[in-house]
């Protein structure tokens, strides 16, 4: 095993800028800056505003990342940053950064898929992650899951995906026509806290005898609250009870793939990451289902559960501690990155044992 270093994260992936500091999986410090207010106005995030707010942010980011931390540059052992998938633009901001600090201060550089760091950002609160376990990933435009063993060194088997929206941009669209504000993942949990989940019976996709067991698909679910509210224009949409059914359609179909999942596969462990995992109904049914099966459930604190730079400072130790390779500086970003392994460029593979998975 490598020596402890501490690892500087950095993610640009999207609308936020993160940095984190983690050495031998405990968070030292982090900082996060967001451009959302930026975006608000045009309902979603804007690949050109994103990059340019990175460009302003990175470096204060990074400053009040090693204050929280009370570390200097010098202390940093390795880089990690966020490589993809994500806005072309932002992530060429993260990236040229970490490449600057990682050459100018002679430690390594580790090339770091997104979503594994959502994965990550669950040991910074509950230690190593359990040897398999079941992610189930869900952010604005990801829904995944995951049987994971070793993040560092295992293949990641994709169990099922999104094949249209995800959990969060269906959130965010269906909030428009609601009219609630961007972001509308955190105004749809706070309208639904007056509504009754069972006023309106939204469709569950995906979940007929026939359908795909662990695939999702939010986009006709979008498309029925948006003709619900639409056919109450003119007697006025009741905003509260359409979040809550909502949030609970959601809610329902995310939690019952997954306790089906870790059922079938034997595994005893649940972990919930991603922007959406933060969604009060996901939480609580996540925790009623996983108790009712006997399954131990993970989730991330709120602050883990967004776009971070911890998580990514999360994955680089996992690497460093693992003995990866480190990449090269010409080390390029993939904005489509499939997700097979947690580094995103070659490293050193363990063969896998005969007989997992």
């Amino acid at each position: 095993m490598a020596a402890s270093r501490i690892v500087l994260g950095i993610e640009s992936s999207c609308d936020e800028t993160g940095a984190g500091l983690v050495r031998d999986g405990v968070l030292l410090g982090h900082a996060v800056a967001t451009s959302m207010d930026e975006h608000a106005r045009f309902g979603g995030v804007v690949p050109e505003i994103a990059a340019r707010a990175h460009i302003h942010a990175l470096n204060p980011v990074i400053g009040r990342a090693l204050d929280d931390a009370g570390l200097r540059l010098s202390d940093i052992g390795a880089v990690a940053v966020t490589t993809g998938p994500g806005l072309s633009g932002a992530l060429q901001v993260g990236v040229a950064g970490a490449k600057t600090l990682a050459y100018s201060l002679g430690v390594p550089l580790y090339g770091v898929h997104h979503l594994a760091g959502h994965v990550a950002a669950d040991t910074l609160e509950h230690g190593p992650l359990p040897d398999p376990c079941m992610v189930l990933i869900v952010s604005g435009g990801h829904t995944s899951l995951l049987l994971v063993r070793d993040l560092a060194r295992d293949p990641i088997a994709h169990l099922g995906d999104t094949i249209d929206d995800a959990a969060g941009e269906c959130f965010d669209k269906v909030a428009r026509v609601f009219g609630l504000p961007y972001p509308g993942g955190p105004a749809i949990d706070r309208a639904a806290r007056d509504g009754d989940p069972k006023a309106v019976r939204f469709p569950r996709p995906l979940t007929g005898p026939r359908d795909s067991a662990y695939d999702f698909s939010f986009s006709g679910l979008k498309t029925a609250a948006a003709r619900w509210a639409e056919s109450r224009r003119e007697t006025g949409v009741p905003v509260a009870d359409g979040a809550a059914a909502l949030q609970e359609a959601v809610a329902d179909v995310l939690t019952r793939k997954a306790v089906a999942a870790c059922a079938e596969y034997g595994v005893g462990t649940l972990v919930v990451v991603g922007g959406v995992a933060a969604n009060s109904r996901v939480r609580e049914l996540a925790r009623m289902r996983c108790r009712s099966a006997g399954i131990t459930l993970r989730v991330p604190p709120l602050k883990l559960c967004t776009d971070n730079g911890a998580m990514i400072a999360a994955v680089g130790d996992l690497l460093v501690r693992a003995g990866a390779e480190p990449a090269p500086l010409d080390l390029s970003i993939d904005p489509s990155a499939p997700l097979e392994y947690a580094a995103l460029h070659p490293v050193a593979r363990e063969p896998m044992a005969a007989g997992r998975v």
